[in-house]
């Protein structure tokens, strides 16, 4: 299969999981800020792109993030390091689902990360899915505890919100439109951070 194959397979897939919506010129400056190129990726690591393109569509490496306007698959630049610190392509998936103690929860999470999904976050290792995943989750109920509202309770919260902060990066508008709304950076920073002020 030729490379405009399987370059055209990749961006149909893509499509397929994040809906057909155009980058703008600020969404493709963003991301190019943010994300590799493939093919560059692939160059640096000593890596072949078709052959990474097809571990991409056999669901053994996450879908690039975005596709910038110019066609190019916009990757994380450690794209390659989970397989890395597995030991291998063949143990990935077995090392990443092992950092949940739930295997239906870790294979969820394996099959979202795989989507290329988790554009949410700066660095996807597990450790930081898991670490967004109790941030969010708190964030979102510490408006209905006993003690909103208090001097302790608005510390507790920006803290948590700071801490997210540092794990998330900005977005982009394409993402509310690929995601069907707001972020979790429009919901549980911004949001939070515009209704409970820091004292």
């Amino acid at each position: 299969m030729s490379e405009t194959d399987l370059k055209q397979q990749l961006a149909e897939r893509f499509r397929e999981v994040n809906g057909d919506h155009p980058m703008t010129d600020a969404d493709d400056a963003y991301v190019s800020a943010q994300f590799v190129a493939l093919e560059e990726l692939c160059a640096v690591h000593g890596r072949d792109a078709d052959a990474v393109r097809r571990l991409m569509l056999g669901q053994r490496l996450p879908l690039p993030g975005y596709l910038r306007s110019d066609g190019a698959e916009m990757v994380p630049a450690d794209l390659f390091a989970h397989a890395d610190e597995a030991g291998g392509m063949e143990p990935l998936e077995a090392w990443f689902t092992a950092h949940w103690a739930d295997p239906v929860t870790g294979k969820a999470e394996w099959n979202a990360y795989l989507s290329g999904q988790y554009v949410c976050l700066h660095s996807v290792t597990p450790a930081a899915i898991r670490r967004k995943d109790h941030l969010t989750t708190a964030i979102s109920a510490a408006a209905n505890e006993p003690d909103a509202g208090s001097a302790q309770w608005s510390e507790r919260l920006h803290t948590l919100v700071d801490e997210l902060d540092t794990l998330e990066p900005a977005f982009t508008a394409y993402d509310r439109l690929r995601f069907g709304g707001p972020t979790s950076r429009d919901t549980c920073i911004d949001a939070m951070r515009a209704r409970f002020p820091r004292p």
